[in-house]
């Protein structure tokens, strides 16, 4: 019985995390649809790549930084 409420718990955690990326990225969609409009930016291209490649490169740093804690972790 502990097992299968073990196993209950971990798919009640993952549908958590899941429900909060959910709202999260709702939330920032409304902001980009109905607040973006407000921001003065040149539509240039250098702006555009800088946009485009951040959200990669915050990724990149945020999981060499875990790979690092966790392997000092061993």
């Amino acid at each position: 019985m502990t097992n299968t409420m073990n196993a209950f718990e971990g798919w009640k955690q993952q549908l958590w995390f899941i429900a909060e990326l959910m709202i999260i990225s709702a939330a920032l969609s409304y902001l980009i649809k109905y607040g973006g409009a407000y921001l003065p930016l040149s539509g240039t291209s250098s702006q555009a790549l800088f946009i485009v490649l951040l959200p990669t490169v915050v990724m990149a740093i945020a999981l060499y930084l875990r790979y690092l804690f966790h392997k000092s972790k061993r």
